[in-house]
């Protein structure tokens, strides 16, 4: 089959940002520069809810006859279904829905499905795990099969369905087979990160951040959850060290804490795939 071309397109990549921490705009403007280096794309621009250039205004730098808008967010939720598509004009006040190909003058805009439901995401995951205890085989390197995977993750009642994509991954993983047990945890729904303990009978726990960034969430509030002081956290973090030692033993687990699943590689692999699927499908 021949490869789309996507040469006459603009490429928008979007993310949440945050006036705290430049961190959690990284993952944006890394794959941005990596799709840039690449060439498949006339046009690649980032745009932000909580940093300029802001989510109103960023479309207005897009000149290519075909622009695909891709949120780099984790869940099909409240960000993604209602704040991205108000502030880009894509959905009318009031309205339930929207469409996600319309015409702008003569320009046709693709809003594309976030890279966090993905299915090669969970890939990403299960990368991750075991990519942290590789590196840190302290005082060995246990099994999976002896291992419980958390992917943690942060929940909201905004809106029912952001955690839905978190306990699909969790799901897929359990599937698969591996890992001793699989399960997916919290910061602000139940199960909650903080009750780990409760959730496996395996000593060994390795969690994984299914946030985009290493944001304070990924950097403070989990391990902080985890049950390590959060002064303690915060000095490790001004002094330029990770938040989390691996492993730690809390609560009789010993606890592996992996990075943050947005800022892998293969994410701008899962952004040009959001991609095609956007222009095959016309939607």
């Amino acid at each position: 089959m021949r490869e789309a071309d996507f040469t006459d397109a603009a490429l928008v990549l979007l993310g949440h940002g945050s006036t705290v921490s430049a961190a959690a705009a990284a993952p944006v403007y890394q794959h941005a520069d990596e799709l840039r280096r690449r060439g498949g794309f006339a046009q690649v621009l980032t745009g932000f809810w909580k940093l300029e250039p802001g989510l109103a205004g960023v479309l207005r730098g897009a000149f290519a006859r075909r622009v695909f808008i891709v949120p780099l967010f984790i869940s099909e939720g409240y960000f993604t279904r209602e704040v991205l598509p108000r502030e880009l004009g894509l959905r009318a006040p009031g309205a339930a829905d929207f469409s996600p190909v319309q015409s702008r003058g003569e320009q046709t805009l693709h809003y594309c499905a976030p890279v966090g439901t993905h299915a090669r995401m969970t890939e990403v995951i299960r990368a991750r795990a075991r990519a942290v205890v590789e590196q840190f085989p302290f005082p060995f390197c246990p099994r999976p099969g002896d291992t419980a995977l958390i992917v943690a993750g942060h929940g909201t009642s905004l809106n029912e369905d952001s955690r839905a994509a978190i306990e699909a991954h969790a799901a897929a993983l359990r599937w698969d087979g591996g890992y001793g047990e699989v399960h997916a945890a919290f910061l602000e729904e139940a199960p909650r990160i903080a009750d780990f303990a409760g959730l496996t009978t395996r000593r060994n726990v390795v969690v994984v951040p299914f946030f985009i960034s290493e944001g304070p969430h990924s950097q403070v509030d989990i391990p902080v959850a985890l049950g390590e002081p959060e002064t303690l956290v915060r000095e490790r973090l001004d002094q330029g060290r990770a938040g989390w030692r691996n492993p730690t033993e809390r609560q009789g687990k010993r606890i592996w804490y992996a990075g943050p699943v947005g800022t892998d590689p293969v994410v701008a692999e899962v952004i040009l795939e959001r991609v095609r699927e956007s222009a095959a499908s016309g939607g």
